[in-house]
């Protein structure tokens, strides 16, 4: 017997389903300082024992789980928007936060700040830094 699958029966079904990210970290009680602490953040004990729940302005809460055999996310992981970024890169360098820094790497080159954008090139200006377990996160400002 063959069965057959209707190609729409996915997009009605998860239409109005709530999306939310979630990424992995090391030590949960280090993230969770760090995020509430250093960045500021809303961040909450989730509904699960472990895990954290980030929150945001809008829309569902970003998940946050412990993984013993964690390896730092080669991508950015979470995105800050914020107004003014040049004020928001100061704000968090005095907190102690360290910006990375490219030369060209990726087609990606910083300013002495670790701001890359601007220009022609059109896209936010964004900068970036790690967690305490290495993942990738940037604060943007949009153009």
């Amino acid at each position: 017997m063959q069965t057959t699958t209707d190609p729409t029966a996915a997009v009605w079904t998860l239409r109005g389903a709530t999306v939310m990210a979630s990424f992995a970290v090391k030590d949960t009680e280090a993230a969770s300082r760090f995020y509430r602490d250093t960045l500021g953040l809303d961040v909450r004990d989730g509904q699960e024992p472990g895990i954290l729940e980030i929150h945001g302005k809008a829309g569902a809460p970003i998940l946050v789980y412990p993984k013993t055999d964690h390896e730092p996310a080669v991508f950015t992981v979470l995105n800050l928007q914020v107004r003014d970024i040049e004020s928001a890169v100061d704000a968090l360098a005095r907190a102690g936060v360290t910006f990375e820094r490219y030369d060209g790497e990726g087609g990606v080159t910083t300013d002495a700040k670790g701001i890359a954008g601007g220009g022609d090139v059109g896209g936010p200006r964004i900068a970036w830094f790690r967690d305490p377990s290495g993942n990738i996160m940037s604060v943007l400002q949009a153009r």
